[in-house]
């Protein structure tokens, strides 16, 4: 069965717009973490980048995307994983960037490890990310 945008929309409790749904459309099309520079190559004949940029911080904030950094630091967003009950961590699973094609995917069936911080450090955000050739390169 199809995912229907708008159903996605609906459940994370997010007014159904036409930018967003085109913006989600991208991201389940394409499967990989794309930058804004990519959704707005994407979309420029219909939406402007601080359209864009807007639909971006808000399925951040409702949790329908995370942020990767890639290897140069520039901000790259995929997908959030909601196929069970259980909360999305986006720091919970390890990023791969394929040195071919250039694409970042999230590898969700391998875990981060747990790390104990020395006393007075506090963690906000962790990431990993693996680089090398991705299975369709190979």
């Amino acid at each position: 069965m199809a995912v229907k945008t708008a159903d996605i929309l609906k459940d994370s409790n997010l007014r159904v717009t036409s930018c967003r749904r085109d913006v989600l459309k991208t991201f389940l099309g394409r499967k990989v973490a794309l930058s804004h520079g990519d959704l707005e190559e994407a979309l420029k004949e219909n939406f402007d980048r601080v359209t864009i940029y807007r639909t971006l911080k808000t399925f951040l904030e409702n949790d329908l995307i995370h942020k990767v950094l890639d290897d140069t630091g520039a901000a790259k967003y995929a997908l959030c994983n909601h196929s069970t009950e259980e909360p999305h961590h986006d720091h919970e699973h390890v990023h791969f960037k394929c040195e071919v094609c250039g694409n970042t995917n999230c590898l969700e069936e391998i875990a981060l490890p747990r790390l104990m911080l020395p006393r007075g450090y506090q963690a906000r955000e962790m990431s990993l990310l693996i680089q090398g050739v991705c299975k369709n390169c190979s």
